[in-house]
C-alpha cells in the first residue's frame, strides 16, 4: 500500500462476518494527514481480503444497498452506480484482495490483487462508497470502530 499512498500507515483491521460466515478481512491504510473530519480531502485505501467466493454482481448489489443506507439517493443514481460497480467488480475467490484507493476530489481507483481494475471518476460516489465502512451511518459500527479506532481516539476533544 505504501507505493499507492506514499507514507501510508495501518489505521485498523477487522474481520467481517455475516450470519456467522466469515466474509472478508478489512484493512484501512491512511496517510499521516488523515483526519476523520477531513477524510474526503486526503488519500487512503481500504483493502478487503475475501475469505470466500463471491460473484462480482453480488458484491455490487450489496455495495449499492449499503450505500443507500449511508445516503438516500434517487433510483436513477443508484442504478447508474450499480452498473458502474457491476462493470468493475470481478468475481472473487478466497484469498483475493479488492482494494479501493480514495482519490480526493476525483473518485476511487480499484485494484484486484494489487493490479489495476478500474476507476470511478466521481468524488460523490467515492464518499458514499467508502461510507459503507467509515460513515457513522454504517450498518457495521463495530467494524468501523476497528478500522478507525486510533483515528477516532485522536479526533476526540
Amino acid at each position: 500500500m505504501a507505493t499507492a499512498l506514499g507514507q501510508a500507515r495501518l489505521a485498523g483491521t477487522s474481520r467481517f462476518t455475516y450470519w456467522g460466515f466469515e466474509v472478508y478481512q478489512a484493512t484501512l491504510w491512511v496517510t499521516p494527514e488523515f483526519k476523520l473530519a477531513s477524510m474526503n480531502d486526503v488519500p487512503y485505501a481500504l483493502d478487503l481480503r475475501y475469505l470466500r467466493t463471491f460473484k462480482g454482481k453480488d458484491i455490487a448489489q450489496r455495495s449499492i444497498d449499503e450505500m443507500r443506507r449511508v445516503q438516500a439517493m434517487p433510483d436513477a443514481r443508484a442504478q447508474a452506480w450499480l452498473k458502474l460497480m457491476q462493470d468493475t467488480f470481478p468475481d472473487v475467490k478466497e484469498g483475493d484482495r479488492l482494494t479501493g484507493i480514495h482519490l480526493p476530489g476525483k473518485g476511487v481507483r480499484f485494484l484486484l490483487n494489487g493490479q489495476p481494475l478500474g476507476e470511478v471518476a466521481d468524488a460523490e460516489f467515492a464518499r458514499v462508497f467508502f461510507g459503507i465502512w467509515l460513515s457513522e451511518k454504517t450498518s457495521e459500527p463495530k467494524l468501523r470502530q476497528a478500522l478507525l479506532g486510533p483515528v477516532l481516539v485522536a479526533s476526540q476533544p
